[in-house]
């Protein structure tokens, strides 16, 4: 048997290894969290409702997913699910800035900006739940996404330290292609989550303790 031979027939053993593992982490994730993860409606009370980036339009208004995501957890809020909103996004560039544009969504569909906190340093899943946990002080939190990243959500929120459950959105309603996008994304993000929990790296940006949730917290609901 020629050399080549051997090394094509040892690159289809490779790939096929690779194919057949690949899906074991996010496995892993859906097992391990499935007690974690409700319908709306069914969800236990947590203080905190988490709400995780999904970017913003050309124009600064949150995309259509993270509307949806929004609109979730002002259900939980005006249902009594939770007390108060702490919105994770993305402002790390001059004219980008995920949190303020969560946060004008909240108060345009009726949370009191009062009971908004927000996190401007949450540039992943990872750090959002880390800096929930170290920076702003939230012990038990509902995080709230989509439903193919609820899994990868919960798990590294708990990893990071927080009493965490979580509500997906599945919007495959009207975001079709994007929801199976982000179903085949889970794959290699499903990976990194592991990495994650395991290493457990520093956020980008820890600082100091931040109180904007325990003021959200205390605040009074409007009658």
């Amino acid at each position: 048997m020629g050399q080549a031979v051997r090394w094509r027939r040892a690159a289809v053993v490779v790939a096929v290894l690779l194919a057949v593992a690949a899906p074991v982490p996010l496995v892993w994730l859906r097992a391990t969290t499935a007690q974690y993860r409700y319908f709306p409606e069914e969800v236990p009370y947590r203080p905190v409702a988490l709400v995780l980036g999904a970017g913003i339009t050309s124009d600064g208004k949150p995309t259509r997913l993270l509307e949806r995501r929004l609109e979730l957890a002002a259900e939980l809020y005006h249902a009594g699910r939770v007390e108060a909103v702490l919105v994770s996004g993305d402002n790390s560039l001059e004219h980008y800035n995920e949190t303020d544009a969560m946060y004008d969504y909240l108060v345009g569909v009726g949370v009191p900006g009062a009971k908004v906190a927000r996190d401007y340093a949450g540039f992943s899943t990872w750090e959002s739940c880390v800096r929930a946990r170290e920076v702003f002080g939230v012990q038990e939190a509902t995080v709230v996404t989509q439903t193919f990243h609820l899994p990868r959500a919960v798990a590294l929120c708990r990893a990071a330290g927080l009493d965490a459950v979580g509500v997906g959105d599945p919007a495959w309603d009207d975001r079709a292609p994007a929801m199976a996008y982000g179903h085949v994304r889970e794959a290699p993000a499903a990976v990194k989550a592991l990495f994650d929990m395991v290493v457990r790296p520093d956020p980008t940006f820890l600082g100091p303790r931040e109180t904007t949730v325990d003021e959200a917290l205390a605040a009074e609901r409007p009658e």
